[in-house]
């Protein structure tokens, strides 16, 4: 895998230096090793590219939509042209299987481009009302704070509808995984984009993300990250009183409700959990199920689990990677021990590596069976590969549990009877619902309820997010 030297910010059009160089090693999961550099930016760097784009907004906000879905035509070409190289440095920054970065990570970017030219080609952004003009106009410049899990699709949620909407924007990558962050700035310097439309400043999140959160030169900041990440932003950014978009953490339920969906719904969702080493932020994590087809659940669960290829993310058979850091492997280990320690059972998994993977942050897919939803692992995020099993009563107990958590991003819910999926879909405290496995609308807004945030990404809710609404009253004047 090359080694990638990214120490330098794009500001205003241009590659240029750090106010102040502060370098950073990333290292690549897989190996524990640096999989090259970056810098850390600073205010002051922030403040150059808040600069950039606000001289930039003033041109780019009066262009056509026919002009930004050129854009977006050029982006989409330029982007197929560094697909590969999209997918070779989501795998060496943050361990997603080589399969995995192609089919899914990289491929996002793609989709969400073409999702983005359908909605702009067919958006209209003013509406007569009676003698009012009602316009939708871009808010101004957008200040993007996106993390490591899903990179590339995470940034092109935010980037390419502001796109659309006329804004213009600075983005800090997580540090994490920054190097998909790069690759797609030089895919936006090859598509055209005017310079200081677009600007990329690396960094952490007291270092550069609370300078974009408190800057009063950025009209709107969206944040996709944890829960407490979402709290400092917007309590940093209530000072200027600029728009907020958050979406946050997630504690999914995966509601079974007969035997006859049992195996189908059991095995989407281990297979979710497993997906991108449980690293996301809508995996169904919390499998409910029936009281008296826990046991079959369970067994269901721990025969998926044992199908996850685990190992060598740049192998092609490889199915599940490492988790993204250190930090996220000791986070997940020790919530692991903690179910033990509450008295969950431990069906399969459990605390310390898979055999033969002492080096890379790698972790066992782990099932809990008897778990009751006031346990911490029911509770808290765990964002990697583990399963709560926990047994219901009855359909209201079941409604109960799944609502019963601060977060309120996703749900799932598998039935042979599609009405009483419905019906129960209606009752769940959950931005997005999937019934029987249903979940590939691109065009679907995104979002969630409660502690998981308040914004949409994706469908014309995505895009309303970077409008500001304008009526202008007597637009149409009435003859006398």
């Amino acid at each position: 895998m090359a080694e990638y030297d990214h120490r330098k910010f794009f500001i205003g059009g241009e590659w240029v230096a750090p106010v102040e160089p502060r370098d950073l090693a990333v290292i690549n999961p897989a190996t524990e090793k640096p999989a090259g550099m970056i810098s850390l930016g600073s205010a002051a760097d922030v403040g150059r590219a808040v600069s950039a784009a606000r001289a930039a907004f003033a041109a780019y906000s009066r262009t056509s939509k026919q002009e930004r879905l050129e854009l977006t035509d050029a982006f989409i070409n330029a982007y197929k042209g560094r697909y590969s190289d999209m997918a070779e440095a989501i795998t060496a920054e943050m361990g997603a299987p080589r399969r995995l970065s192609t089919r899914a990570q990289a491929a996002m970017g793609l989709v969400i481009a073409k999702t983005t030219r359908r909605l702009l080609e067919n958006f209209e952004f003013e509406e007569q009302r009676g003698g009012t003009l009602i316009r939708r106009e871009p808010i101004g410049v957008c200040g993007f704070i996106t993390p490591w899990n899903w990179p590339v699709n995470q940034i092109a949620l935010k980037v390419l509808p502001a796109l659309a909407a006329g804004c213009a924007m600075v983005l800090k990558p997580s540090e994490v995984a920054p190097f998909s962050g790069m690759v797609f700035a030089e895919v936006m310097e090859a598509a055209g984009v005017p310079a200081g439309v677009f600007n990329l400043v690396n960094g952490d999140g007291p270092g550069v993300g609370q300078a974009i959160a408190a800057h009063p030169g950025i009209d709107m900041v969206s944040f996709t990250g944890s829960t407490r990440g979402g709290v400092a932003v917007a309590a940093t950014a209530a000072g200027t009183v600029k728009r907020v978009s958050q979406e946050l953490g997630g504690k999914s339920p995966n509601l079974i409700l007969d035997e006859a969906s049992l195996e189908q719904g059991v095995i989407y969702g281990m297979r979710n959990v497993c997906m991108n080493t449980g690293q996301s932020c809508n995996a169904p994590t919390r499998l409910l199920v029936p009281a008296e087809l826990h046991d079959k659940a369970v067994e269901l669960s721990v025969a998926s689990a044992s199908r996850a290829r685990i190992g060598d993310p740049a192998r092609e058979d490889t199915t599940m990677g490492p988790l993204a850091s250190e930090a996220q492997l000791n986070k997940v280990q020790g919530l692991i021990r903690k179910g033990i320690e509450e008295g969950a059972t431990l069906a399969t998994g459990g605390p310390g590596k898979p055999e033969g993977l002492d080096l890379g942050y790698f972790v066992k897919p782990t099932v809990f069976g008897n778990v009751s939803n006031d346990m911490t692992i029911a509770r808290e995020e765990i964002f990697g590969p583990v399963l709560c099993v926990i047994p219901y009563q009855n359909l209201d107990e079941a409604v109960a549990i799944a609502n019963d958590t601060e977060y309120g991003l996703a749900a799932y819910v598998w039935g042979n009877d599609l009405e009483q999926a419905r019906n129960i879909a209606a009752q769940l405290r959950a931005g997005q619902v999937c019934l029987n496995g249903n979940s590939g609308d691109s065009s679907a807004p995104f979002g969630g309820y409660k502690q998981s945030g308040n914004g949409r990404e994706s469908g014309p809710e995505g895009l309303e997010e970077f409008l500001e609404t304008k009526a202008v009253l007597g637009y149409a004047q009435q003859a006398a």
